[in-house]
């Protein structure tokens, strides 16, 4: 499991975890990993805005291809609740999903690219690929579904680089997603998605830079990594 504090400026605004459950689950009768994003506000930000997320994917243990796409959003007073299944040999996603009154039930078939991505998978399926025999700003094409809508995951490698976060300097792979206008991120190359550089590739340290301000998402804990950290020893 990896632990996460998220910082708005100066501010500790909220948590998140990471985590990849242990055992296998079957789903639409494939062998997946089942990976869990949550998220919380924390202080005076959960005072105003109290979120409590959680997105969780069923990932293919062979193609790495999301098979089921969950997440329930709890936004101050805003809530939902989404479940996508993937079929991937027809390219289509069904949605099912519902706000505040469980029994308002919307369903609807979305016809997918191949080899589409969810949210988590998309990010899951980053940490998969051999960095060591590619160009620093060589585009890596993604495309993903979300929010009933097929989108363009384009991410730019940038190379390696050591941060720091609160688990210590991590030697790391350094991705820019480019993002679509719009009135949150400043400019296309304005979020940079540390993995550590070495057998996890786990995402150590995220940074955006906001219309608004900055916000940086710092790992300063983890627990159960299969392989060795590539912490950088201090002087």
């Amino acid at each position: 499991m990896l632990q996460y504090k998220v910082h708005y400026g100066l501010i500790n605004a909220a948590e998140a975890t990471i985590e990849l459950a242990d055992n296998i689950h079957r789903v639409n009768e494939r062998p997946c990993f089942r990976a869990t994003v949550t998220g919380r506000t924390t202080g005076s930000f959960d005072y105003f805005l109290r979120i409590r997320d959680t997105w969780r994917s069923y990932i293919d243990t062979t193609s790495i291809l999301p098979q089921r796409f969950f997440r329930n959003i709890e936004e101050k007073n805003y809530r939902k609740q989404e479940t996508v299944d993937f079929d991937h040999a027809r390219d289509v996603a069904a949605v099912e999903s519902h706000k505040r009154n469980k029994n308002d039930v919307k369903r609807g078939t979305f016809k997918t690219p191949n080899n589409v991505q969810d949210i988590v998978s998309g990010f899951y399926y980053l940490r998969t690929l051999n960095y060591d025999q590619r160009k620093v700003g060589e585009i890596i094409k993604v495309q993903g579904f979300f929010d009933e809508e097929v989108f363009n995951m384009d991410v730019i490698y940038k190379g390696r680089e050591t941060v720091e976060t609160k688990a210590g300097a991590i030697r790391a792979i350094r991705l820019v997603p480019k993002m679509p206008d719009n009135k949150l991120f400043r400019g296309e190359n304005a979020v940079s998605v540390y993995l550590s550089d070495d057998r996890n590739k786990i995402p150590v340290l995220i940074q955006a830079e906001l219309v608004l301000g900055a916000v940086k998402v710092d790992m300063y804990k983890y627990q159960g990594l299969r392989n060795r950290l590539n912490l950088v020893a201090k002087n």
